[in-house]
C-alpha cells in the first residue's frame, strides 16, 4: 500500500510539474506573440508617419545681404535686422 500511494504521488507530482511548464510556457509565448505585434505596429507607424524636414535658412541671392544696425534710443537697445 505504501509503494502504491508513494508512486501516485509522485505521478501527481510529475503530473503537476508539467502542467505547471505547459502553463507557463504559453503565458511566455503569449506574451512573446503581444511584444511581436507592438513591435511590428511600431516600426510600420515609424515608416509611415513623415519624416521631419529641417529649417534652414536661405541666402537671398537677389538681394545682397546687408549687416543688422543696433543702436539704443535712451529706452532700450534696438536691433533692426
Amino acid at each position: 500500500m505504501q509503494s502504491i500511494r508513494s508512486f501516485l504521488l509522485t505521478a501527481a507530482g510529475i503530473a503537476f510539474t508539467l502542467m505547471a511548464f505547459v502553463f507557463t510556457a504559453s503565458l511566455g509565448l503569449a506574451l512573446a506573440g503581444i511584444v511581436a505585434v507592438l513591435m511590428v505596429g511600431s516600426a510600420v507607424s515609424a515608416r509611415l508617419s513623415p519624416k521631419p524636414v529641417r529649417a534652414t535658412a536661405r541666402a537671398n541671392s537677389t538681394r545682397p545681404r546687408r549687416e543688422p544696425r543696433i543702436w539704443n534710443d535712451g529706452r532700450g537697445t534696438i536691433i533692426d535686422l
